[in-house]
């Protein structure tokens, strides 16, 4: 608890009081002492939970000192002046330049702040950008929450800053049966200086309390607060960033849970406005639809609907986390699928050459030892050497769509690994926490890549840096608009406008270019540009196909790389498996090598190897291998396998997570249904071939005859 004690205060300071002659603030240990001589004018204690402590430093009269994240002033008379809330926990004070200057430390970087001393207490000239660490974000009510419940008066008064508090002093005085009292306290709480995450977290806590009004006002505040810092809708938010931030989302479940509806109302407006993609967005927003709709509030619920699917447009670069999820083990199903289609074919040539290719290689040692012997004249008795060429030609097929289904699972692992990447999931970029986690990404070059620094140093306020690396990443439209932004901050309208339109012209679906030339889109940001940033031209934020091309580029880049650039394949990197590496490579190998297969002039079969007890057994075991010497015999194979692939959750051997539906009771049973009725077309199939050869056979016999 910050305590206080004023000794000699009447007495020494007296009416009008600004200082004493030589005195000066000492910290000892975790105690702040004003001293003037031998003599403790006043004195504040901070315990361990606060956090470090950095100073004192006093100019002109005002004593500064770093507690944890936040730094304290105090006057003379050691009432708190006011707060400044920093990034990152402060390790030094500074004023040796003739300016306050602060410096913070987190893991592997350092940023550094000037303090403008106001009247009303300092504040951050340089943007402050807070990273998703709760240490920092919830300092304040962590703070008020380690008070004891008999000193929140004394707390309160000490430090009239801390809203926390003040909420806490309201409720203790709404309990005494003084109303009046505690709505004034709340309105105190509602006057101070707040970041937007400790203002969510308060609106929390006004809600649970009964002020909803107040609430509101919190949630209005926290939008501003966030949208001056730089956040912004087209950037996504992560669930531990958004935890971070007040965690509204986890607040807006406990309010559905309740059916506070009127009240879940609010905070899905300041999600929709603010963190329109978060993560987990699409299922809160069908939570909410499904409430609306059981109100029978349809149109609104549809409204709902409609604006989830309008922040992923038809696209896999925009389905988010989740939907990438899908995509991965929609890629992997497919995978599964051809890796049985493939074995099914494969083991009936097998099994089908196995007498005559035994006889063909004995000269040349056997099965095995011919490998070593006579490599060439081995190859030359392969399985598919015994194939016709449209048996050939279907496994080619089959192992290029093995390469298609594992490049998209390793793009999709990659994509994914990338969207969730923390320094490009807090709701904007720059800042010493985002720049230094954007630094430490092995970034592809090119302008996705520079449209990610670019928007970083123009965040921040390094104007120049952006504009050379908006200039190296032209013609791309978004670096042409940011480009516009700065032109036009420098008062250069005519030039502004032109940039405006080029990346307009470059690319018409571009929102913030539209908006910039006045056309007024209706689209989220826009509306969320007028209202929280009125005046100021709207930046080019990269979707997420940019960014996805920044880390991995497109899926036609990842199927290039088995043959482009095999070693990168087999790297380990941020969502890159070497077991999938080495599948994928071992893929286009053999998809290679049967390609190269296709020149090789086929070994004929007797009558009896061919339609062999054993090979006959498998055509009717495995649907489709008996005939893959026509189309309808591939698609039959591969839907076989499809739905052999499909019915493996119910083994409970492989698992499908992100395909709910695939293992839903109704689709189950239509899948087997489906596979039954694959075993019965084979059957018949087969026996119409049979019949056709047993009748070709007795034709060939008379006519012998």
């Amino acid at each position: 608890m910050l305590g206080l004690t004023l000794l000699l205060g009447p007495i020494l300071l007296g009416p009008g009081w600004g200082g004493v002659a030589g005195a000066v603030p000492v910290l000892e240990g975790r105690v702040l002492r004003y001293e003037n001589g031998s003599q403790t004018v006043w004195q504040r204690s901070y315990p361990v939970t606060l956090g470090e402590l950095s100073g004192p430093l006093e100019v002109d009269g005002v004593t500064y000192l770093g507690v944890g994240p936040e730094v304290y002033a105090y006057t003379a008379r050691g009432r708190v002046l006011g707060r400044a809330d920093l990034p990152g926990t402060v390790t030094s004070l500074d004023a040796s330049g003739g300016v306050v200057r602060v410096s913070t430390g987190g893991v592997g970087y350092t940023e550094r702040f000037t303090l403008d001393a106001g009247a009303s207490g300092p504040s951050v000239q340089e943007r402050v950008v807070f990273p998703p660490d709760p240490a920092v974000t919830g300092w304040l009510l962590r703070a008020a929450q380690a008070v004891p419940e008999a000193g929140v008066q004394g707390a309160a008064n000490d430090d009239p800053t801390n809203p926390f508090l003040l909420l806490r002093l309201a409720e203790q005085r709404r309990k005494a049966g003084d109303s009046y009292a505690a709505l004034s306290t709340v309105r105190r709480a509602l006057g101070t200086t707040l970041p937007f995450p400790a203002w969510v977290q308060l609106a929390a806590r006004l809600d649970t309390a009964g002020y909803p009004a107040a609430a509101d006002l919190a949630l209005d505040r926290a939008r501003r607060d966030a949208a001056s810092r730089g956040l912004d809708p087209d950037v996504p938010v992560s669930r531990a960033a958004l935890s971070a931030y007040g965690n509204p989302s986890a607040y807006l479940g406990t309010l559905l849970t309740q059916n506070r509806l009127s009240r879940a109302a609010a905070w899905m407006a300041y999600l929709r406005e603010l963190h329109p993609r978060f993560e987990g967005g699409p299922a809160l927003y069908a939570r909410y639809a499904g409430i609306l709709d059981a109100q029978g509030r349809a149109g609104e619920a549809e409204e709902w609907r409609l604006f989830s699917r309008s922040l992923r447009p038809g696209t896999l670069y925009n389905l988010g986390l989740g939907g990438l999820s899908s995509v991965r083990d929609a890629a992997r199903l497919s995978t599964l699928a051809l890796l049985i289609s493939l074995g099914a074919a494969w083991l009936l040539l097998t099994v089908r050459a196995w007498r005559a290719q035994g006889q063909a290689i004995r000269p040349l040692g056997g099965r095995v030892l011919s490998w070593l012997r006579r490599p060439l004249s081995r190859a030359r008795h392969v399985a598919v050497a015994y194939a016709s060429l449209s048996e050939r030609f279907l496994l080619t097929l089959l192992l290029a769509g093995l390469v298609a289904a594992l490049g998209g699972w390793q793009w999709a692992n990659l994509a994914g690994a990338a969207l969730r990447t923390p320094a490009l999931n807090t709701g904007t970029y720059g800042g010493g926490w985002g720049s230094a986690g954007l630094g430490d990404l092995n970034l592809r070059p090119g302008p996705d890549s520079a449209l990610l620094g670019g928007l970083a140093a123009q965040l921040d306020g390094d104007d120049s840096v952006a504009r050379q690396i908006y200039t190296a990443a032209l013609p791309d439209p978004c670096a042409l608009n940011n480009l516009g932004v700065i032109s036009q901050a420098r008062g250069d309208e005519a030039q502004a406008r032109e940039q405006y339109r080029a990346a307009l012209s470059a690319r018409p679906d571009l929102s913030a270019a539209a908006f910039n030339l006045g056309l007024n889109p209706s689209t989220p940001d826009a509306s969320f540009q007028q209202t929280y940033r009125p005046g100021q031209p709207r930046l080019c934020y990269p979707d997420q196909r940019s960014i996805t091309r920044a880390f991995t580029g497109d899926l036609t880049d990842t199927l290039r790389q088995p043959l482009l650039n095999p070693a990168q394949v087999l790297t380990p990197t941020l969502g890159r498996s070497p077991r999938l590496g080495w599948a994928l490579l071992g893929a286009a190998v053999l998809g290679a090598l049967l390609t190269l297969s296709l020149l090789l002039p086929r070994t004929l079969l007797t009558p009896a190897q061919a339609r062999a007890p054993l090979v006959r057994l498998l055509t009717l075991l495995l649907p489709g291998t008996g005939l893959m010497g026509s189309p309808w015999g591939g698609m039959l194979l591969l839907a076989w396998a499809a739905l052999l692939a499909a019915l493996t959750p119910r083994t409970g051997l492989i698992a499908f997570e992100a395909l709910p539906r695939l293992i839903s009771g109704p689709l189950q049973n239509g899948l087997l249904t489906a596979l039954v009725a694959i075993y019965v077309l084979n059957t018949v199939l087969l026996l119409t071939a049979e019949v056709g050869h047993y009748r070709h056979t007795r034709s060939e016999a008379r006519a012998n005859a």
